[in-house]
């Protein structure tokens, strides 16, 4: 699976670990689906239209619980469940963490381990510990 922190996290990161600004993590965080998935470096299509709307998570200990294994793995706690889509979103094959409900800074990126065909009616979600990101 494809997946990684972006770049701008990156350059955050270090800047806070070696002698840059501190950065201070969101209280709220937006996991957003792609169509065509982003890179390190952002872009990639994210769904638009038929309700879509990124989903606000609380940037905690239930949400995100502690990351686990050698892996360096972290999993959502809670279930993540998107607005149900009153016209057909597409495929979707890729998810996003952003710091902000449009537009904003990725954070994470990763491609779903099954695409999934959203039409209209269907509500998209990730049940508690489906949505994994990994340090690489």
């Amino acid at each position: 699976m494809a997946g990684s922190k972006s770049d701008y996290l990156e350059a955050k990161l270090l800047d806070h670990i070696l002698g840059g600004p501190d950065y201070a993590r969101p209280a709220t965080v937006y996991v957003a689906l792609f169509t065509s998935a982003p890179t390190d470096a952002g872009g990639g299509t994210e769904v638009s239209g038929g309700a879509y709307a990124r989903v606000a998570v609380t940037n905690n200990a239930t949400n995100f619980p502690a990351a686990i294994g050698p892996a360096s793995t972290k999993k959502n706690g809670t279930a993540i469940t998107f607005p149900t889509a009153t016209a057909n979103w597409g495929t979707v094959m890729a998810f996003g963490i952003f710091d902000a409900a449009t537009a904003g800074n990725l954070l994470y990126w990763g491609d779903l381990t099954v695409s999934k065909t959203v039409t209209t009616g269907d509500t998209p979600a990730f049940a508690a510990n489906a949505l994994t990101i990994t340090e690489d």
